[in-house]
């Protein structure tokens, strides 16, 4: 295996593309709703979680047939996204965690996801989870020096302070920075890469999410 795929039960149509993760390097893991959208788009997950309350008795049993199923109550104190992601980093945690299926539709849904990755017991993790959708790449890191490599297919790149942030610097951007200190969550969005060189930052302390974005592409 070579990485995890959790997928959410968020609009498919604004899911990223599925290619580039192969079947036999991936470990697919289905929450709720999205564990059945793997299932029509014709990939079995290793594993589906959740209370499975968006499902028909008949879709839920579809399901059984195809995957181990880690079902839980509809009230508890996890979401069903943070289940899956236990169970992931539990069985395998070597391996980088992509999310997809978790933007669009209810924004207190992303929220959660979004800031997932703070909790305590998914700090260790935290450099190894990534956000997909259609036009946007999340990536989380803690205090240090770091290199973003340039991705053509991302015009913008985002740094957005999950906690109080001491000392960031920016630099090979549209709008660099330096050593500026960020007192409460803020996102400094809509930065730029420079064409073909990589984007570099470091920062003291806190928590980083990086966002490469792109524009949505507009039906002609």
């Amino acid at each position: 295996m070579k990485q995890i795929v959790i997928a959410g039960g968020g609009e498919r149509q604004k899911w990223p593309a599925l290619q580039c993760f192969l079947p036999e390097e991936t470990f697919w893991v289905g929450v709720d709703r999205g564990a059945f959208f793997l299932i029509e788009m014709g990939i079995a997950p290793n594993l589906a979680v959740g209370d499975f309350d968006s499902l028909s008795e008949e879709e839920l049993a579809r399901l059984k047939e195809k995957t181990a199923v880690h079902e839980s109550v509809a009230e508890k104190d996890d979401t069903d996204t943070q289940l899956a992601l236990l169970d992931a980093v539990t069985l395998h945690p070597e391996l980088p965690v992509y999310l997809i299926g978790m933007t669009g539709g209810r924004i207190d849904h992303f929220l959660s996801n979004f800031w997932m990755p703070l909790e305590p017991r998914f700090q260790p993790f935290m450099q190894q989870i990534i956000m997909l959708d259609d036009q946007n790449e999340i990536r989380y890191f803690s205090p240090g020096s770091y290199t973003l490599p340039y991705q053509q297919a991302y015009r913008y790149v985002a740094f957005a302070a999950l906690t109080a942030v001491e000392s960031l610097t920016l630099s090979q951007v549209k709008y660099p920075l330096f050593e500026v200190d960020v007192p409460r969550p803020t996102s400094l969005a809509s930065n730029e890469f420079l064409p073909g060189l990589p984007a570099e930052f470091s920062f003291e302390s806190g928590v980083l999410a990086v966002i490469y974005s792109r524009d949505e592409k507009k039906a002609q």
